[in-house]
């Protein structure tokens, strides 16, 4: 069994009184998620607070700013034969600057979506327990979220 770090971002955007959220197709898989990346896996001993801010820049082409870390997610999956157990550190991001059509190979697309369209889009659980753990911090920073 193989243990694997990653961390991320769930990207925020507040214009004209309304609240989009960062989201991106992947290039592989072609589900939808959030940007992450495994931790270490370009720097040593990057924090994971760096890793989140530099794969979001990364595959998504957009600047964000962490606000507040969410609770990990863990999840198993098979490659090659081989189970793997991930963790991935979520932190909620405030949108600082950036287009998504500036996204690297690894993202098919990145686009700001509303968060109703969020919720109908994205491919894994894993992926819908951190956005709803992130709901509940947009609903004390009064960001116009409802979960």
């Amino acid at each position: 069994m193989k243990f694997e770090f990653s961390a991320g971002g769930i990207v925020y955007k507040k214009q004209n009184g309304n609240v989009s959220i960062l989201v991106a197709q992947h290039s592989g898989h072609k589900g939808w998620v959030f940007p992450k990346g495994l931790i270490g896996d370009h720097i040593e001993n990057e924090a994971k607070e760096e890793t989140a801010v530099r794969e979001v820049k990364e595959e998504t082409g957009v600047f964000g700013k962490i606000i507040k870390a969410l609770k990990p997610v863990t999840y198993w999956y098979v490659m090659d034969g081989e189970k793997h157990k991930k963790t991935v550190y979520y932190f909620l991001m405030e949108y600082l600057s950036g287009d998504p059509k500036d996204h690297d190979w690894e993202m098919q697309d990145a686009k700001f979506i509303t968060e109703e369209e969020i919720r109908k889009l994205l491919t894994y659980p894993s992926e819908r327990k951190a956005f709803d753990r992130a709901v509940k911090l947009y609903e004390n920073r009064d960001l116009g979220m409802s979960s």
